[in-house]
Order: C-alpha cells, then sequence, then structure tokens
C-alpha cells in the first residue's frame, strides 16, 4: 500500500509550493514581476522564494508590465523557462502587445525553431472587494488568440498540479488563478498525480442538468447543486480546469447524460469563454438536448464597485433561477 501525505493548504500556499517545487527540479525556471522577491507578492505566492533561491532566480521588476512580458520572452528563447506575475487581472492590458503579437506566434512565426515555455500568472476576476482593474475576468481576449494555454484552477489540489504543468508545458501558458480562492483551504496530498492540461472533470454527479463551470465560478456551482439536491433536483458539476485546450469529450459527454446545461462564469456573457462553450456544445449534443442552454454570468457592464459586486457575480439564486427556466416537463 503506497502511504499518502495529507496536508492542510491554501490554494496560495499550494501555488507557492508548485513554484517551490519547480524551482527546485529545474534550474532554468526563473520567477519575476512587481513585488514577487522580498515582498513576496501581494498575494504571497511568492513569499520566501528570493530567500531560498537568490535573487538571480526570483525578484522584482520595475512596474512595466509589457517589459516584464518582454523580458520573459527573450529568457525562453534562450533556454530559460520563465514564471512571471501580473500582480492584478487588468494590469496585463499594458502586456497584451506583447502577448498576442510575440508570445502567442512566435513558435508559428518560426516554424517550430523556437518555443516559449513561459508562464504568465494572473491574479484575476472578482469577489475580495477589489476596484476596477483588480477584478476583470479577461480570459476571453487569451482564450481567443491562437498560440496560447489558458487554464483556470478551482481546487487546491490543481493549482498546485496545474501550475507545475504549466511550467513544464513546451509552449506559453496563460494561467488564471482566481483571486478569492487564494484563501479555500483543503487537505491534499500533493504527490497524487492529478489530471493534466485539457482535461475537464466531474466534480459532483447528478441526472437532471448539468452546470458548466471554471475557476472561481465551480464552488459556486457546486453551492447551487448543493440546494437543488434538498427540492429533489440532482445537478451535475463539470470543472472545466482548462479552457484552451477544451475538453470536449467531457462537458459532453456529462450534458448528453442529462439533456440540460447552464454555463456558469464570471466574465462578462458577450462574446465570451461563456458563448463558445454553448455554441461548441450545442453543435455536438443538439440532438441529445430538451432544452436551449442557458448561461449565468457577469452582466456586460464595467465591473462594478465593491459594494455592487455581489449583483455582478454569479450567485446560487440565478444559477438555480436558469435551471427553472430549462423546460421541465413539470413546469
Amino acid at each position: 500500500m503506497t502511504a499518502t501525505t495529507l496536508v492542510k493548504l491554501t490554494m496560495a500556499q499550494a501555488l507557492n509550493q508548485a513554484l517551490r517545487d519547480a524551482m527546485k527540479a529545474d534550474e532554468t525556471v526563473l520567477m519575476f514581476g512587481e513585488d514577487v522577491g522580498a515582498l513576496g507578492g501581494v498575494f504571497r505566492i511568492t513569499d520566501g522564494l528570493t530567500a531560498e533561491f537568490g535573487e538571480d532566480r526570483c525578484f522584482d521588476t520595475p512596474l512595466a508590465e509589457s517589459g516584464i512580458v518582454g523580458m520573459a520572452v527573450g529568457l525562453a528563447m534562450n533556454g530559460m523557462r520563465p514564471v512571471v506575475e501580473m500582480q492584478f487581472d487588468a494590469f496585463g492590458y499594458p502586456a497584451f502587445e506583447q502577448v498576442v503579437s510575440h508570445v502567442a506566434k512566435m513558435r508559428n512565426r518560426t516554424r517550430g525553431r523556437v518555443t516559449l515555455p513561459m508562464v504568465i500568472r494572473m491574479p484575476y476576476a472578482g469577489g475580495i472587494g477589489g476596484v476596477e482593474h483588480h477584478c476583470d475576468s479577461s480570459e476571453s481576449y487569451y482564450a481567443h488568440t491562437p498560440g496560447l494555454t489558458v487554464v483556470a484552477p478551482a481546487t487546491v489540489a490543481d493549482a498546485y498540479t496545474l501550475l507545475r504543468k504549466a511550467i513544464e508545458h513546451p509552449d506559453p501558458v496563460i494561467f488564471m488563478e482566481p483571486k478569492k480562492l487564494y484563501w479555500a483551504k483543503e487537505e491534499v496530498d500533493l504527490s497524487v498525480e492529478q489530471p493534466g492540461i485539457g482535461t475537464a472533470v466531474v466534480r459532483r454527479e447528478g441526472r437532471d442538468a448539468t452546470l458548466i463551470a471554471y475557476g472561481p465560478t465551480v464552488p459556486i456551482a457546486l453551492e447551487a447543486a448543493e440546494v437543488a439536491a434538498a427540492d429533489g433536483r440532482q445537478l451535475q458539476v463539470v470543472d472545466l480546469r482548462s479552457i484552451v485546450p477544451f475538453d470536449d469529450e467531457t462537458v459532453c459527454a456529462a450534458v448528453r447524460s442529462t439533456g440540460r446545461a447552464v454555463v456558469v462564469a464570471e466574465a462578462s456573457g458577450f462574446a465570451s469563454v461563456s458563448s463558445e462553450i454553448v455554441a461548441r456544445v450545442t453543435e455536438r449534443c443538439f440532438h441529445s438536448l430538451a432544452a436551449p442552454i442557458r448561461r449565468v454570468t457577469g452582466f456586460d457592464i464595467p465591473y462594478p464597485p465593491p459594494k455592487l459586486e455581489r449583483h455582478q457575480l454569479p450567485g446560487v439564486d440565478r444559477i438555480l433561477d436558469a435551471v427553472d427556466d430549462l423546460q421541465w416537463e413539470d413546469s
């Protein structure tokens, strides 16, 4: 029998451990960004890394996101595996030109002769009482850009596994970290192999409808399923984990098994990852659907002030209202 080593960690601690283990395993792994050195980052994801590995491998940069990503491109072209932090989601926009024009295109531009094994860590989404520029859900911009892999963990175990996989990945990965889950705590065994990038998982089985979620909305979907169960309705919950590549096989099998689906995402709904999910699931599962797929998303507005964000974020009541609208025979 294999011995297990269970430890209770927050998502922030699991991310820190993933960086530490990756830097121990591979001396080409570097970590840099704004305040990630001695301070350990705004959310302490890099806490202690400078002390352990030195200022050559975990260091602060000027407040210049385009320069941070540009430097990572150069380092990756020369054999290093840089991991950079954007501090907050919307702080990544000044670096967007680097990401779209160079990070995403380098492999194709050089016909595979030059690859960029680099990770851009992106603390994202709301739920922490932050203001605009601190609570954006920017995954759609990156998911729409060919050449990028985009992942969003929702559990402590996945935060560790997916970041290790992202650092080992031969091409650039946008790593979306749900800020409000940084302090979520689980008992985990980090030695247990989790599914890799590109694989969705069913977090809860159910026969009546499927909730499709990723990142910060997975716990909300699970909470909604728990409430629905008390009323006799069994909701299945699928955690995408990876937005690009998208696991059509797992998602479509889940939707076909119930015939009804609701997509739950924090980002604004128009032209979004959620609308892409509805389109591709409808294309592949049309003859298995008992009702049109519904979405519960953020509204199509700039992110609201902290006191109003509860209205913007998908909640249990909005999810259950969407489930009620799925054309049930008894309604």
